[in-house]
């Protein structure tokens, strides 16, 4: 099976640089053609890809999302047949529709082992909404048929423009995935791994607490624990599951003693008031009938907004303390800060870590939990 992915977007947003970096630090090990189509133009950019040892195949004779459909079907079958690769990457004219050239690779599936991969579209975060308006249908198109949109002179860019930018992306096609910071504090392996889907926090997550409830039937089942052991030995499972053993000892080393008093008072007042709002009901009988994700809500975000430590904190404190934002049984994220770090944090259950990590492709928020409150979230994180 070979993978085609399309690369779209606008002259000069940067596609080429794009790719190279993907070459250079992403595609380890597969088998790589580079179809290039520049509107007639000379492939300038194909030179330092052949000094890679990477076969090209160029169609500077017209455009392959109108004028050469069927050249370009018949040139696909000859890159298949020719080269055998595990990966085709497609990078298009800046002025075609993308639909179009995902309609050909399509039409390709129904007669070769092809599949139609990723459809990345690359967005210049400084001239987005001029481009926006001035071309219409033709940039729309564009974002609204990617599964990935990568913004490029984030770096150059203010906060506000990059906020902007995301929300007029997100207005078109909130399902698809936005790079929002700049790429040379990226790696390619970790471009790649969103473009293609594999860093979903919010299903990341999810999948986690379907595991969680598999091993809570799991243990009903062989140790016939009652509810409230099983509930505190769940989580403490899940705590070590997820390297979280250290959270009691992290919380004392900075200053979060307060919580070792919730797991006291508050952590106990968690499942008795669990019990008392009929939430007992939904998340110990009901885990016997129903997926994870059939019983909790979730509440997601990415965004490129800057977050303060204190933001953040005061979150998981709220979460820890209080029910006023829903029953939230876990929440986690990755989140740039104002000094240019990056904030990680987990919340299991009450219990919550802050540490600082490596960057990531957008900020990330997920909160899991009962009856949450979308809104009030937005605005506890600073979002409205």
């Amino acid at each position: 099976m070979t993978k085609i992915d399309i690369f779209s977007g606008f002259l000069g947003a940067g596609k080429t640089t794009l790719i190279k970096k993907l070459i250079d630090d992403g595609f380890s090990g597969e088998k790589l053609v580079l179809i290039e189509n520049e509107f007639g133009e000379v492939g300038i950019d194909g030179g330092f890809l052949k000094d890679a040892g990477i076969e090209i195949t160029e169609m500077n004779s017209g455009c392959i999302c109108c004028t050469l459909v069927g050249d370009f079907n018949k040139s696909l079958r000859e890159v298949m047949n020719r080269f055998s690769p595990d990966r085709i990457l497609i990078e298009p004219s800046g002025v075609g529709k993308l639909s179009d050239v995902m309609a050909s690779v399509i039409g390709m599936e129904k007669e070769a082992d092809v599949k139609l991969n990723a459809l990345v579209t690359v967005v210049n975060a400084k001239k987005a909404a001029k481009q926006m308006k001035a071309f219409g249908e033709f940039f729309n198109n564009q974002i609204e048929h990617a599964t990935c949109v990568i913004l490029s002179r984030t770096q150059e860019a203010t906060g506000e423009q990059v906020e902007f930018c995301t929300n007029l992306i997100k207005e078109l096609n909130p399902k698809a995935t936005v790079i929002t910071t700049p790429w040379d504090a990226l790696s390619g392996a970790k471009i790649l791994d969103n473009i293609e889907g594999k860093d979903n926090l919010e299903m990341k997550t999810l999948a986690e607490m379907h595991h969680a409830h598999d091993k809570q039937e799991h243990d009903k089942e062989h140790h016939h624990h009652d509810d409230e052991e099983h509930g505190h030995e769940h989580h403490h499972h899940d705590d070590e599951e997820n390297g979280h053993e250290h959270h009691h000892h992290d919380h004392d080393e900075h200053g979060h003693g307060h919580h070792h008093h919730d797991d006291e008072h508050g952590h106990g007042h968690h499942h008795h008031d669990h019990e008392e709002h009929g939430h007992g009901h939904h998340h110990d009988q009901e885990h016997h009938h129903h997926h994870a994700d059939d019983i909790f809500d979730t509440w997601g975000k990415e965004t490129p907004h800057i977050f303060t430590k204190d933001t953040i904190e005061k979150a998981l404190k709220a979460f820890a303390d209080s029910e006023d934002f829903g029953y939230v049984i876990r929440s986690k994220g990755m989140v740039p800060a104002e000094d240019g770090s990056w904030i990680y944090f987990d919340l299991v259950e009450g219990d919550y870590e802050l540490r600082t990590g490596e960057a990531d492709v957008t900020g990330k928020l997920v909160v899991i939990g009962i009856d949450l409150k979308a809104e009030k979230l937005e605005e506890l994180f600073g979002l409205k």
